[in-house]
């Protein structure tokens, strides 16, 4: 096996262009971010988490922009700290999760410029909701900041 070494803009930019050719860039992550919490407020399942943990919309939205821009466009835009966020939720467990999922691939499915942005998208979604479901149920330890 061999290994290419690039640097982190050339990579940077191979990811962007691969976003780039499945119809993915900013304007399609702010559609998608405001229609799927759009539909999470609405969620009969969902929409009362989300309306507990969350004081400010007009706050989490742009967050949540700014990480899937990270996570789908490696632009670095997120500096949050996603785990300790979600670890200290009280009334969610691991269903939560699946229904999220769930919501998030219908928007996808039904909004997305590819069905190829849609795979794309649900291949980070899933990865990112089995190691919040790790830190949230299956390490307690993990629950404590390690920057204090």
């Amino acid at each position: 096996m061999s290994y290419r070494v690039r640097s982190a803009a050339e990579r940077r930019t191979e990811i962007q262009a691969r976003a780039t050719a499945m119809g993915i860039d900013e304007a399609f992550i702010s559609t998608l971010v405001d229609t799927f919490y759009e539909r999470v407020r609405a969620d009969a399942r969902l929409g009362p988490i989300f309306t507990g943990a969350i004081e400010d919309w007009d706050e989490h939205l742009p967050k949540m922009k700014a990480f899937w821009s990270s996570v789908t466009l490696n632009t670095g835009k997120y500096n949050g700290r996603p785990v300790p966020a979600h670890t200290k939720l009280t009334n969610v467990d691991p269903d939560d999760f699946q229904a999220w999922l769930s919501l998030f691939k219908q928007t996808l499915t039904d909004i997305a410029p590819s069905t190829e942005a849609v795979s794309y998208f649900m291949e980070r979604a899933e990865r990112i909701a089995k190691s919040l479901q790790f830190a949230m149920f299956s390490l307690p330890s993990l629950n404590t900041d390690i920057h204090t």
